[in-house]
C-alpha cells in the first residue's frame, strides 16, 4: 500500500472501544490487499480479552511484560487488545500493509498514553514486516514468544502450510497461540483444523466466554499450544467426529443466520423502532456482501 493513499478518500476510519480506550483504526477496503480492512474477527478477539481480563490468565497482572507477536496484523486491532493489558507486542504484516499498520500503531499509542492516568499499565506495540516462512524476518523478531496471535489470517488453502511453519518457528514450549477466524469456506476450515491438530493441542473458545455483543456463529476463537515433539507430524487418519460435527454446526448456524437476517419480513421486524449497533451494522453488511457475491446480475 502506497503511503500516499493514507490521506485520500479511499481510506476511512473505524472507531472501536477497547478496554475503555476509544481507538481509531484507518482502513482502505479499496486497496489491492485484504490486510488493509478491519475484519470482524479482530473485534471479537479484542472484546474477548476485555471480558476475561478481570482475573485469570488475561488479567493485566499476568500479562504485564509478556512478549506477543501478531501475524497478519492488518490494521492492528487485536494487537492493541494485548498491549493495553500490558504486553509488549510486535504487530507484523507484509510490506504493502505496513504504512497503514504503522499509522494506526502511532496514532493509537499516542492517544492511549495521553488519556490514561497510569501510562505504565500500557505495554508497547510496534509494526514490523514479516513474510510467513521468511527466515530472516523470523530471526529479526527474536523468537520465541509468550503469545502468538492472529485474526482472519486464513482464507485460502495455500496459506495454511506457510502459516504453520511460521508459528512453529516463533514458538517455544510455553507459547500460547490464539487465533480468531470467520468461517467462509468449510473446505478451508476442515483442512485448517486437521493441520492444526497434527501439531497443536487445540481448544475452541466457547461462545459463553465471548463478549455478549461481539460474537457471531461464524466467528471462532482458538487457543493452542505445541504438542510434545514426539507427537507432532504423526498422521491423523480422520478429523475427529466431534470436530467435524462442530464444523457442520457452525456452517449450518451461519447459513441459518444469513437466511433469517435477509428474509424481508424478519429484517423489517428486527429493525423497526430501534437503532442498530455498529456491530449489527457490520454483520448485516458482511452478510449482504456474501449474498451479493453469489448473485449474478444479467
Amino acid at each position: 500500500m502506497e503511503v500516499d493513499r493514507l490521506n485520500t478518500p479511499s481510506t476511512s476510519t473505524v472507531t472501536f472501544e477497547i478496554l475503555g480506550h476509544e481507538l481509531q483504526f484507518s482502513q482502505d477496503p479499496n486497496s489491492q490487499h485484504l490486510g488493509t480492512t478491519v475484519w470482524d474477527a479482530s473485534m471479537v478477539f479484542a472484546k474477548f480479552l476485555e471480558k476475561n481480563c478481570r482475573k485469570g490468565r488475561f488479567s493485566p497482572s499476568k500479562l504485564k511484560g509478556k512478549r506477543v507477536i501478531e501475524l497478519g496484523a492488518g490494521c492492528g486491532v487485536a494487537g492493541f487488545g494485548m498491549a493495553i493489558l500490558g504486553c509488549d507486542v510486535i504487530s507484523t504484516d507484509q510490506t504493502e500493509v505496513l504504512p497503514l499498520l504503522a499509522r494506526n500503531v502511532e496514532r493509537n499509542t499516542s492517544s492511549i498514553l495521553q488519556m490514561t492516568s497510569n501510562p505504565d499499565s500500557f505495554g508497547s506495540i510496534k509494526a514490523t514486516e514479516l513474510d510467513w516462512g521468511n527466515a530472516d524476518h523470523i530471526r529479526a523478531v527474536d523468537p520465541p514468544f509468550d503469545y502468538i496471535i492472529g485474526t482472519d489470517v486464513v482464507y485460502s488453502e495455500h496459506l495454511l502450510e506457510p502459516l504453520l511453519q511460521t508459528i512453529l518457528s516463533l514458538s517455544g514450549p510455553r507459547t500460547t497461540i490464539m487465533l480468531g477466524y470467520e468461517l467462509r469456506s468449510t473446505n478451508v476450515h476442515e483442512q485448517m483444523l486437521d493441520l492444526w491438530k497434527r501439531n497443536f493441542e487445540v481448544k475452541s473458545v466457547p461462545k459463553s466466554k465471548m463478549h455478549s455483543e461481539y460474537k457471531h456463529p461464524s466467528i471462532q476463537l482458538f487457543m493452542m499450544s505445541l504438542k510434545p515433539s514426539e507427537c507432532r507430524g504423526n498422521e491423523i487418519e480422520h478429523v475427529d467426529k466431534v470436530e467435524s460435527e462442530e464444523t457442520k454446526q457452525i456452517s449450518e448456524d451461519n447459513n441459518d443466520n444469513i437466511n433469517e437476517v435477509f428474509d424481508e419480513k424478519t429484517l423489517v421486524k428486527n429493525l423497526q423502532g430501534r437503532k442498530i449497533s455498529d456491530w449489527e451494522a457490520r454483520r448485516y453488511g458482511a452478510m449482504a456482501a456474501r449474498l451479493l457475491r453469489d448473485v449474478k446480475i444479467t
